[in-house]
């Protein structure tokens, strides 16, 4: 359906059952007006019995095979945590109300929340959860992100997102557990859309060759054949709760601030400074992009909220810590003059570097398989393993 929404002089052709817009890359209709991604949900709700007994009996399946095969270890299954919504509310269902034995593992960035760090410490505590916490020498890490910046590029979180992929393959590979689990939910938090957030080991590495100015020495890099090696030497099993439960992010909220005085950050993956400095002024300014819509579009689908309350938040700026913006030049050493020269310069994307992507593709049917085990996250195989159309 068309709304009469005035951006730039055009009517807006919108999905008629969530928020996605003409704009978004590789999006279609069909005949009654519903893109291909609520279609997508829609599959992988159906494919992972999300919501339904079948969904909570192959979880439940999961959990008991693995108090099983871990029954005479110190831990039997590793799990990422940020203190954000899903993590921490994750941390509480696999210590508390399923009675695993879980190692969290965390990467630290140095650019976390203070609410962040105390939200995990609460959880962690009152759950009593070993932590393993990983920090990248802070000159490093941020040499990485200006480099991204400079690169003129979205992905400025590409970096954290693979590092603590890897350490959980690393983590789990050195303990002999087997089985990962994230707080990913594709029914809270909706589809990123094709050809958006790509990263990988090559494409990290070959940007930070280009734009940096110091040696990447203690940034967990994940080669492709570190990833190779992982996925079919050490076997570590993927496992995504929320794919299989009918999950709220809010009243994940509501629960995580009665039961463990759990504080919200105010937005999604606003938990990190770099994240909400990425989330809420350089994706919208640099890139005219607002990936608001994901999880509003997600929240549609589900019925929290309206589709026209859900435009109309997306159409609203989004929140701005203050003092952000100046944070962000301070940490990675960048000045006025130089922010404003490359925030106006042409957008870049990932294709314009180099990457594993053709590799992927190339191993199409191996990831396949990988997916069908668990071996990768399904996800993974949908956005990395198929041709991107220009």
């Amino acid at each position: 359906m068309r709304l009469d929404q005035n951006i730039k002089n055009v009517a807006i052709k919108i999905c008629s059952k969530c928020i996605y817009d003409e704009r978004v890359p590789y999006i279609s209709f069909d005949q009654n007006g519903i893109c291909n991604y609520c279609h997508q949900v829609e599959e992988l709700k159906k494919k992972f019995g999300t919501g339904t007994p079948k969904g909570a009996r192959i979880l439940n399946e999961l959990i008991n095979k693995i108090k099983k095969e871990g029954k005479n270890k110190k831990y039997n299954c590793v799990l990422g945590v940020s203190g954000g919504t899903d993590s921490s509310y994750l941390i509480h269902l696999v210590k508390k109300k399923w009675g695993l034995k879980p190692l969290a593992v965390h990467y630290d960035d140095t650019w976390n929340t203070a609410i962040a760090s105390m939200n995990m410490k609460k959880l962690l505590d009152k759950c009593d959860v070993d932590l393993y916490t990983y920090v990248t020498d802070n000159k490093e890490s941020c040499d990485i992100y200006r480099s991204f910046f400079l690169a003129d590029v979205a992905e400025l979180c590409a970096s954290p997102d693979l590092a603590i992929n890897f350490l959980l393959r690393k983590i789990s590979a050195k303990y002999g557990i087997k089985y990962i689990f994230e707080g990913h939910s594709f029914i809270a938090e909706g589809i990123t859309p094709l050809g958006r957030n790509y990263f990988d080991g090559k494409y990290i590495k070959s940007i930070h060759k280009m734009y940096g100015k110091y040696k990447m020495t203690s940034y967990p890099l994940m080669t492709l054949f570190k990833f190779l090696k992982s996925c079919i030497i050490d076997r570590p099993k993927f496992i995504r709760p929320f794919w299989y439960l009918q999950y709220s992010k809010t009243e994940a909220q509501k629960f995580l601030s009665k039961e463990y005085g759990w504080k919200d950050y105010k937005g999604h993956h606003l938990e990190n400074r770099l994240s909400s400095f990425y989330h809420s002024v350089y994706n919208p300014n640099k890139f005219n992009i607002d990936l608001r819509n994901n999880t509003l579009s997600a929240k549609v689908r589900i019925g929290e909220i309206s589709r026209r309350k859900a435009w109309k938040m997306y159409n609203t700026p989004p929140l701005v810590e203050e003092g952000l913006l100046n944070y962000f030049k301070k940490r990675l050493d960048i000045s006025d003059e130089l922010y404003e020269k490359t925030m106006q310069k042409k957008p870049k994307s990932w294709k314009n570097y180099p990457t594993y992507k053709k590799i992927f593709e190339m191993l199409r049917p191996l990831f396949y398989l990988l997916a069908k085990s668990n071996l990768v996250p399904m996800s993974f195989y949908i956005k990395y393993c198929f041709p991107v159309e220009k």
